[in-house]
């Protein structure tokens, strides 16, 4: 019997063409996903569920989905899935996370013109029958310099274009090598060097912790003065009050923006200033880009669901049904060693080095690579999944290396990923016990037996006494119980480290009432997708 798909939104006829050219007997409603009650009704009868944005894959639908398989994601945005409840289900869920870059792309460059030449007011004031040439006077692009926040896929892109624009183009960003530097031919710089110097600035980083508010407005203030600023990438990037303060004070000339803190948005800071360009989240939005990604979500499901193969599955690693039975634990497990050095990694990392020692060594490294990888690269990007890790590894410049080995210890497997930059090395090692269940092992060569948690506090210290009864008393004073608690040192008096399994997440006024104890090289909390 042939599987069964559902369109429940806009999907091209082409993408039709491909479910049903491959024997997918395919049911194409593309108004439902707008009618939830009617598709918790039917959601149970398909195999796959084919989606944009309109469909709000809910708990409750999916509780309701009781042959689904997978759903596609025809864009890179999953925030309608809901992705926990559907791998608990044992649903892949994929998106096509390239297919719309260089629309995206290409918006950022177009927005730059815009703001540069002052276009919508000229052609607003044009069809009024005016004639105010010397209103609008423009700058060139030519020679100025371009700080482009975030030189991943779609900054990558957008370097390309300006540096064939003739522009100077200098690069902020974290995880951004000198050799992708040098093939994409910009200078590396730090953040407050841009700000310095960039005539114009554009953004393209996900919304994260660590990037929300990027532009404050303190950084707006050490600006350029006359710089323009482009956001095509995520509301929230910049504080946009500031930003209007910046426009109405001369100190910023100019704004394009496509993305709000808030959308839909009827109401803005930035809305009828003068040279304010705003368009309404439409860097994905042409026809290409649009038939690319519902061309692509057709292929992948319907490869999945055919043959198994598994593409661009943000739950999921690239493995064989009888693969993920096995591997399942120590694929969980390479990507808690990943995300934890992720998570203590704020500088370019250069190489990402492997060992798998014993059972391990003897599985499929190429689905536990990407695991790792993965790991280390969403502390920065939390759309990175298994399958674009690698992508974007390379197009940084990380070198990986794998070693496998022969069982050399105590443990019957282990793994063991040591990340290098400019500064240090360090590295963290675990192993799966009987049960499936990760621990790690040892962290930078210190030896230690800690259970895997959602919630966990990594702190280092020289080993004095004391240490451990602060630790403890500051974390209850603020409420924070501890689940488990395991210590480790290099040798007596020397460096010791802690790690410890919480039950929720610690305040930051912990935390900071931690680092002022002065004992603490690092306190540093840590999350792990369980």
């Amino acid at each position: 019997m042939a599987p069964r798909v559902l369109i429940s939104d806009e999907l091209s006829d082409a993408a039709v063409r491909i479910f049903k050219d491959r024997g997918i007997d395919v049911d194409f409603q593309p108004q439902l996903g707008k009618d939830k009650d009617k598709l918790l009704e039917i959601i149970g009868n398909y195999d796959g569920l084919a989606i944009r944005s309109a469909t709000k894959v809910t708990e409750k639908i999916i509780a309701a989905a009781t042959n689904l398989k997978v759903i596609g994601r025809a864009g890179i945005g999953v925030d309608n899935v809901d992705i926990p409840e559907a791998s608990k289900k044992g649903i892949i869920v994929m998106n096509t996370p390239f297919g719309n870059s260089i629309t995206t792309a290409e918006h950022a460059i177009a927005m730059m013109f815009a703001v540069a030449r002052q276009m919508p007011e000229a052609s607003a004031s044009t069809h009024a029958g005016k004639w105010e040439k010397s209103k609008f006077m423009g700058v060139e692009l030519f020679n100025k310099t371009l700080g482009v926040i975030g030189a991943g896929n779609i900054g990558g892109i957008v370097c390309d274009r300006a540096v064939g624009l003739k522009m100077r183009v200098i690069a902020y960003d974290p995880f951004l090598s000198e050799d992708r530097a040098r093939e994409l031919k910009v200078e590396k710089v730090e953040l407050d060097d841009l700000l310095a110097r960039a005539d114009f600035i554009t953004l393209h980083v996900p919304m994260t912790e660590q990037t929300k508010n990027i532009l404050s407005r303190e950084a707006l203030a050490k600006t350029k003065p006359g710089v323009r600023i482009i956001n095509c990438a995520r509301g929230g990037l910049v504080d946009e009050q500031a930003l209007a303060d910046a426009l109405k004070s001369g100190h910023v000339a100019g704004a394009g923006f496509d993305v709000f803190t808030v959308e839909p948005a009827k109401e803005n800071p930035l809305f009828n200033l003068p040279n304010v360009v705003v368009t309404p989240h439409l860097g994905a939005s042409t026809s290409e880009a649009q038939e690319n990604v519902a061309l692509q979500v057709a292929e992948q499901m319907s490869d999945y669901l055919l043959t198994g193969a598994v593409s661009n599955a943000l739950n999921m690693p690239s493995v064989t049904a009888e693969e993920a039975r096995v591997m399942g634990p120590w694929i969980a497990l390479a990507g808690h060693l990943g995300a934890f050095i992720g998570q203590l990694t704020d500088e370019p990392v250069k190489a990402v080095n492997i060992l798998y020692d014993g059972v391990v060594s003897e599985m499929n490294l190429r689905a536990m690579n990407c695991a790792v990888i993965a790991g280390i690269l969403k502390a920065a990007n939390p759309d990175v999944n298994m399958v674009s890790a690698p992508v974007i590894a390379r197009d940084r410049g990380i070198q990986i290396s794998t070693t496998n080995q022969d069982k050399s210890g105590a443990f019957d497997g282990y793994i063991k990923v040591t990340v290098v930059t400019a500064k240090r090395e360090r590295s963290v090692a675990g192993t799966c016990f009987s049960d499936g269940k990760p621990r790690f092992i040892q962290i930078k060569g210190i030896n230690i037996d800690a259970e895997v948690g959602a919630h966990m506090l990594y702190t280092t210290n020289e080993d004095v006494p004391g240490i451990i009864g602060k630790l403890g008393s500051t974390l209850g004073a603020h409420g924070v119980n501890i689940a488990n608690f395991t210590l480790g040192r290099a040798k007596a008096g020397g460096e010791a480290i802690a790690l410890l399994y919480l039950d929720e997440a610690p305040a930051q006024a912990a935390l900071d009432a931690l680092r002022a104890l002065g004992v603490f090289q690092q306190v540093q909390p840590l999350q792990f997708a369980m």
